[in-house]
């Protein structure tokens, strides 16, 4: 049983409405399942919203949990795919002080051999963003840990299928 656990990217094509994510989460809560990850953000159809949830489960499990989410009136479609059938990443910043850039030679080697890119520069911090793979940008953080981190954040995963994803086609007959 054990050996089934892998992770899931959830798609969940809703209504945007109020209380709609604490009824989803709690649909997570009640099986004691933690979400690892969680995004939110418009789709690629008019006044519907994406949200992409990342959790670690069996296929068995999966497939239940998305039955219970297409039973909430404001979900329009709910979707699992594994890792191997999504492109991922995920995005994060790092406020740090401003004298390290100019006078540490090993943090401007991090930022060129991370391909992160500095957001702004000023004379109290720069802030970098990095986006990628969660591992990459794991590592990148442990790299800077060493010089101090004034602030971090990290967004969940953004995803999108490899195979073509019917939805638009769904949405567009159910807004017609």
């Amino acid at each position: 049983m054990e050996k089934d656990i892998k992770h899931f990217t959830v798609s969940i094509y809703t209504e945007n409405n109020i209380g709609l994510l604490n009824r989803i989460s709690a649909i997570f809560q009640r099986r004691h399942i933690n979400i690892e990850s969680i995004n939110s953000s418009i789709s690629e159809i008019e006044n519907v919203s994406r949200w992409t949830l990342v959790v670690k489960l069996t296929e068995e499990q999966i497939k239940k949990i998305i039955g219970q989410i297409e039973k909430q009136v404001e979900v329009i479609k709910a979707y699992y795919h594994t890792d191997e059938e999504t492109i991922y990443q995920v995005s994060a910043m790092f406020k740090i002080k401003s004298d390290l850039l100019f006078e540490e030679r090993k943090i401007q080697n991090i930022i060129k051999d991370s391909n992160s890119r500095i957001v702004t520069v000023n004379r109290d911090f720069f802030v970098l963003e990095k986006s990628g793979r969660k591992h990459e940008v794991e590592q990148l953080h442990r790299e800077l840990s060493a010089f101090g981190i004034m602030q971090y954040v990290r967004s969940g995963r953004i995803a999108v299928t490899k195979d073509e994803m019917k939805i638009s086609e769904m949405l567009i007959a159910f807004n017609n």
